[in-house]
């Protein structure tokens, strides 16, 4: 079994600044890649940014590009997503998942966590 559980997410004033974890487990996930995935009510989720097993390449979509740095430890199985300079726009469910696949397709990601909310309010 894969289990990947998000938390970190919370009500924030536009401007402000979160700071999301993705603890993995289950499997060899030390050169799986992972990725960070939102999805506002009533819409489809979108690609927010993805890391790969080295940590040293990313991929950020424009809308939180300069604002958005993805991160890992893999020491403690952990990817990050910190949020800075947040807009109302950015108001989502923020998912992580994980596998072999790096890139903007979520439907080469085999893994996939709950979410956690976060609000931005103006």
């Amino acid at each position: 079994q894969v289990h990947l559980e998000e938390s970190g997410g919370g009500l924030v004033q536009a401007g402000g600044s979160l700071r999301l974890s993705c603890v993995y487990s289950g499997r060899a996930f030390a050169t799986y890649n992972f990725a960070w995935v939102r999805q506002a009510p009533g819409t489809e989720r979108e690609f927010v940014a993805a890391i790969d097993w080295t940590g040293r390449r990313t991929n950020f979509a424009d809308s939180v590009k300069d604002r958005f740095t993805i991160s890992r430890d893999n020491t403690e199985n952990t990817v990050y997503l910190e949020m800075n300079t947040l807009k109302p726009e950015d108001t989502a469910v923020y998912h992580c998942a994980g596998g072999q696949y790096f890139g903007t397709y979520l439907g080469g990601y085999l893994w996939w966590g709950q979410g956690t909310q976060v609000t931005v309010s103006s």
